[in-house]
C-alpha cells in the first residue's frame, strides 16, 4: 500500500452520473450531507487526476454505466489488488454491489485477472483492508464488512500464504454512516501510519506497534473532513486534502512530501478521501 504509484484506476462524478438528475437525487438516502454539485466535484476530480499523473502514475478512468451510483466515484472499495490478480468484492452498501463486477471486468480487458470474487451473506469493502506487509492483511469487522466476508476472504488468500487478521470497529455514527477501518488509519510508509488514534480498537493500537509502527496522530479538529485519509504515493510523498492544514503540517514535518488537491464536494460531501477515489492496480518497491 506504499510502493511507488504506478497504475490506478478512477471514476470520475462525470461516469458516475453526478450529472444526472435521477442519480444525483438519491443523494440524501446514499449519506451524502448535500445535493452534489456536479460542476465543483468534476473540477476537484480532474485536479486529483493531474496531481496522480505529476507523481508518475499512469491514471485510468472506469468507463460510465447505468447501474453506477454516486459512490462509484470512491473506486477503492469495490475490489482489492493482490499480487495474483483482482478480488471484486461485495460491498455492504447494496447500491454499490454492481460496481465490483464492473472493476473485474473492466480489469480483465486491461489484461489483470480475477482473484477470486467474494458472495453473498459475505459483505466486504476494501475501505476496511489495510496491508500490513505483502503477506499480511488486516480487516476492520463492522457495518460494511463482516464476519462471513472476512471468512472468505481469508480462504481466498490462504492458498497464496497471506494471513487474514480480524479487526473489530466501533460503532461509530451507526450502521448508515460510512466507517471503515481505511477511516481510522492509513499507512504513510513501511514503519509509519497516520491514525485517528481514540477511535481505532487497543487491539489495532497493540498489532501496529508490535508490528514496529510509529503512530502519528491526526489534529482531531479535521476529524470531519476526513485528515486520516491520505494517500501514499511512494518514497514518502502522499496525497491528502487541502482543507486539513494542520494534520497535513504534522505530516510535513514527519519528513513526508505532502501534495494536496480541494475535496470540499467530491469528498467531504460523500464521506470519501483521497484514498477511496482511487483503487490502485499497481505498485513497485
Amino acid at each position: 500500500m506504499v510502493g511507488t504509484l504506478q497504475c490506478v484506476l478512477v471514476c470520475s462524478p462525470r461516469a458516475a452520473g453526478w450529472d444526472v438528475s435521477a442519480v444525483a437525487g438519491r443523494w440524501r438516502e446514499l449519506g451524502f450531507s448535500r445535493p452534489p454539485d456536479f460542476s465543483a466535484a468534476q473540477a476537484q476530480h480532474d485536479q486529483l487526476c493531474r496531481q496522480l499523473e505529476s507523481a508518475g502514475a499512469e491514471v485510468i478512468h472506469l468507463p460510465a454505466s447505468f447501474d453506477l451510483s454516486l459512490d462509484a466515484v470512491y473506486t477503492h472499495d469495490p475490489s482489492l489488488s493482490t499480487e495474483h490478480g483482482l478480488v471484486g468484492l461485495n460491498p455492504g452498501k447494496a447500491n454499490r454491489v454492481p460496481e465490483a463486477q464492473h472493476h473485474v471486468e473492466f480489469c480483465r480487458r486491461l489484461g489483470i485477472p480475477s482473484a477470486g470474487q467474494v458472495h453473498a451473506p459475505g459483505k466486504t469493502e476494501a475501505g476496511d483492508m489495510v496491508w500490513l506487509d505483502s503477506t499480511t492483511l488486516l480487516i476492520g469487522q463492522g457495518y460494511r464488512t463482516n464476519a462471513a466476508g472476512i471468512a472468505q476472504m481469508r480462504a481466498l488468500l490462504q492458498p497464496y500464504d497471506v494471513e487474514v487478521i480480524a479487526a473489530p470497529l466501533p460503532y461509530g455514527l451507526g450502521p448508515s454512516a460510512c466507517l471503515h477501518l481505511m477511516s481510522l488509519m492509513s499507512l504513510l510508509d513501511e514503519h509509519t501510519a497516520l491514525v485517528d488514534l481514540p477511535w481505532l480498537a487497543v487491539e489495532t493500537v497493540e498489532l501496529l506497534k508490535s508490528c514496529g509502527y510509529r503512530l502519528i496522530e491526526i489534529d482531531y479538529s479535521e476529524r470531519e473532513t476526513l485528515a486520516c485519509n491520505v494517500l501514499s504515493l511512494g518514497n514518502k510523498r502522499l496525497l491528502a486534502l487541502e482543507e486539513n492544514q494542520r494534520t497535513n503540517q504534522k505530516l510535513h514535518q514527519a519528513g513526508c512530501d505532502v501534495r494536496t488537491f480541494s475535496g470540499s464536494e467530491l469528498c467531504v460531501n460523500g464521506g470519501g478521501g483521497p484514498t477511496c477515489l482511487t483503487r490502485p492496480l499497481l505498485r513497485t518497491t
